[in-house]
């Protein structure tokens, strides 16, 4: 029963009305669930009984992260590291966390890789009808409105910590902070991640209102790089964004190229 309960539930957080779905459909999905579901056991067990299957086998792939959004007048700069975790094993060095959600509404992951991607195709997806039923762009409130939703709904399932960010015609540049529970605030500079810990005195001395793009820009990158050198769930690549009413510029600071803050 826990596995066809899993399946509804990954079903309907995606939006699926699993009673439509035809008979062979609806048996794949069943199949894949199943043994979705039963990976971690088999790994388990695996690994109970063979000591050269690694531990990280049996874990769950997760951003670690270290992630930045912050308002300039007339749009946002975001960032974030590029590192991926199973474990204590680097999955992914490159990954980006910087998900497009609507032309210029962004959001950065953390938390399990798999609910945050789960949760960004979501609120893309209500958010592409929301914004063919307006005959307009969406706004930036109401997609952090529906990350909070689905956040809130599923608290008990998901690992997931969201910044949404991104820019409208109403309000210009706004960031929206949803933590793991579904909160929803917005803030002038947000940071989210393991990495995040390390650097909140740095922002406090750093972070003035009223920064232009490119000191929003090279404020972020600062306070990623401080970031990746003592949290070891964050490095790899900085992906950093800008949005504004022109667009958004993408710009990614390879790892021989960041400031360098230790001394040893």
């Amino acid at each position: 029963m826990m596995i066809f309960g899993n399946l509804f539930t990954a079903l309907n957080l995606k939006g699926v009305n699993y009673c439509c779905l035809p008979v062979t459909e609806r048996s794949n999905r069943g199949k894949m669930a199943a043994a979705a579901s039963m990976m971690p056991y088999f790994a388990q067990q695996i690994s109970s009984k063979n000591d050269l299957v690694p531990d990280w086998m049996g874990q769950e792939v997760s951003t670690g992260t270290t992630i930045m959004a912050v308002e300039y007048d007339g749009g946002v700069v975001i960032g974030a590291d590029s590192r991926t975790t199973t474990g204590a094993y680097i999955a992914n060095r490159v990954t980006d966390k910087l998900t497009p959600i609507h032309d210029r509404i962004f959001c950065c992951r953390s938390g399990s890789a798999a609910d945050t991607q789960a949760i960004a195709d979501v609120v893309t997806y209500q958010l592409g009808f929301h914004s063919i039923e307006l005959d307009e762009p969406p706004l930036v409130e109401t997609a952090a409105n529906l990350f909070k939703a689905s956040c809130y709904r599923y608290r008990e399932e998901l690992s997931a910590g969201i910044l949404v960010a991104g820019w409208d015609r109403r309000k210009g540049g706004q960031v929206y902070c949803v933590p793991i529970g579904g909160m929803m605030v917005r803030q002038p500079v947000s940071i989210g991640g393991s990495g995040s810990s390390y650097i909140y005195g740095f922002m406090d001395s750093n972070y003035k209102p009223d920064l232009t793009k490119d000191q929003c820009l090279d404020l972020t990158a600062a306070a990623l790089s401080l970031a990746m050198e003592r949290d070891g769930s964050s490095g790899g690549v900085i992906r950093l964004a800008s949005i504004s009413e022109a667009g958004v510029e993408r710009k990614v600071i390879l790892g021989n190229q960041l400031p360098k803050y230790s001394t040893h």
